[in-house]
């Protein structure tokens, strides 16, 4: 018998994008916003993983610290350079996050290992991150959707791969993905301002309609 691999719907490829390319601010926005627009009503929570103990390994704090920085109106956010989410203390801070958030939306953020010519690339897709897996550590999956930055070549010696990151590639990356998570807070603030507008326009008919119905 043939089965009709059709019958069950495909996940969506992962959408990359290169930290050279022109746009990619933009463009990594707008897919996170697709993502996370359904979910907007929730608590969104990011988290970025990782240690300054490691240049490859700095680019989730550095994001955190560079977010923190800022502004945001939709996103609470965990891991920093002072405050890292790593593989020691992972299981209290999913712990602590989900005592202090009630059904919260998780965007897990994380550097990863990869191909050469895939260095450089953001990854933004659905699932969770799976922090350890570059250097074989059993860690929990974190996350709704996951953003991943490829810091260096991966396939042996992984842990001296990652001391020996260049540093410029991790900052580049960290300022492009903080850039366009910010970008994303204002762009779902925007949303729900129109929807909160969009609202109270209504209510005024809604009211007179009920009163007339109730009238008649």
């Amino acid at each position: 018998m043939i089965l009709n691999r059709n019958i069950f719907p495909k996940k969506a490829p992962p959408s990359r994008f290169h930290m050279d390319e022109p746009n990619a601010r933009n463009s990594i926005s707008e897919q996170l916003a697709e993502l996370l627009s359904p979910h907007s009503h929730r608590e969104l929570v990011i988290v970025c993983i990782g240690t300054d103990r490691s240049t490859g390994d700095s680019l989730g704090p550095l994001i955190g610290t560079k977010l923190s920085e800022k502004r945001l109106s939709k996103f609470t956010v965990y891991g920093t350079l002072e405050y890292p989410v790593h593989a020691v203390n992972l299981e209290e801070k999913l712990a602590e996050i989900d005592q202090n958030h009630r059904n919260p939306y998780i965007i897990g953020i994380d550097a990863c290992l990869g191909r050469l010519t895939s260095v450089g690339h953001i990854t933004v897709a659905k699932g969770p991150v799976k922090p350890g897996a570059a250097v074989n550590k059993k860690l929990p999956e974190v996350g709704n959707i996951h953003i991943t930055g490829i810091v260096n070549v991966g396939g042996m010696m992984e842990y001296f791969v990652l001391q020996n990151t260049r540093l410029h590639t991790v900052m580049k990356m960290a300022n492009l993905v903080a850039s366009s998570l910010h970008l994303t807070d204002h762009t779902l603030s925007e949303r729900t301002e129109q929807k909160s507008s969009l609202l109270q326009t209504l209510k005024p008919s809604i009211f007179l309609r009920e009163r007339k119905e109730t009238h008649l």
